[in-house]
């Protein structure tokens, strides 16, 4: 068997011995605490960069440019692995995370400003990025660098995803929806690993967000106003 395969089986037999009776009250329902919707980028680990290693505690979902939508025969509408934990396991907090040199925001804004071809799966889901992240590209500040562009639109990114969210009649008023950014490489402070909050239920504006919730104010920056 290929020896990535067999390091992760060695792996996992270390989570079993340690997890295993950590799931006693979990058999048959779950009702995490709030669902996490992060880029499936091999760098972003989803429960290592909550902290967490309790299972339960957050139903996390991935997928490249942390998107919440899904194009139906309706429509477009939130994404099935998204609302599957609001709907149906009480869970009222939705955290969308985007991260730093994100690859799908990058491929998104190469397809917008370039010519972009690639393999008919990533092409759609470039494709529903798009319409959340062009506009933003016509309003970036001049005189960027590529890099400081693409973190400027992963955080325009979040915002849209959160947009879609608090715009949605399936997703709770009473809900409360975040939009952060994991930074592994030193954007907005040299604290490798951590989680920015951007927006929250919408506000993006940092004074306003502080003063709002000054039990996290040191964690609340942005990189753009707009």
């Amino acid at each position: 068997m290929d020896q990535t395969v067999v390091d992760l089986l060695a792996g996992n037999g270390e989570h079993a011995e340690e997890f295993g009776d950590r799931f006693d009250d979990l058999q048959h329902a779950q009702h995490p605490g709030a669902v996490s919707v992060c880029c499936s980028d091999s760098r972003v680990l989803q429960d290592a960069l909550w902290g967490n290693e309790t299972p339960g505690e957050v139903f996390t979902v991935g997928n490249i440019g942390n998107r919440v939508v899904q194009r139906t025969t309706a429509g477009e509408a939130v994404s099935g692995d998204v609302l599957y934990p609001i709907a149906h396991t009480e869970t009222d907090t939705a955290i969308v995370v985007g991260h730093t040199g994100c690859g799908a925001v990058t491929a998104t804004y190469e397809a917008v400003t370039g010519d972009l071809s690639d393999a008919p799966g990533i092409e759609h889901c470039v494709d529903i990025l798009k319409p959340r992240i062009e506009p933003g590209i016509e309003i970036l500040p001049d005189g960027l660098d590529r890099e400081t562009a693409v973190n400027h639109l992963v955080e325009y990114n979040v915002d849209r995803q959160v947009d879609f969210l608090l715009d949605s009649h399936d997703v709770p008023e009473a809900a409360t929806v975040v939009g952060a950014v994991y930074d592994f490489q030193d954007v907005y402070s040299d604290h490798r690993g951590e989680v920015h909050v951007i927006n929250v239920d919408g506000e993006r504006d940092v004074a306003a967000l502080r003063d709002t919730h000054s039990e996290v104010d040191d964690r609340i920056r942005r990189l753009w106003t707009y």
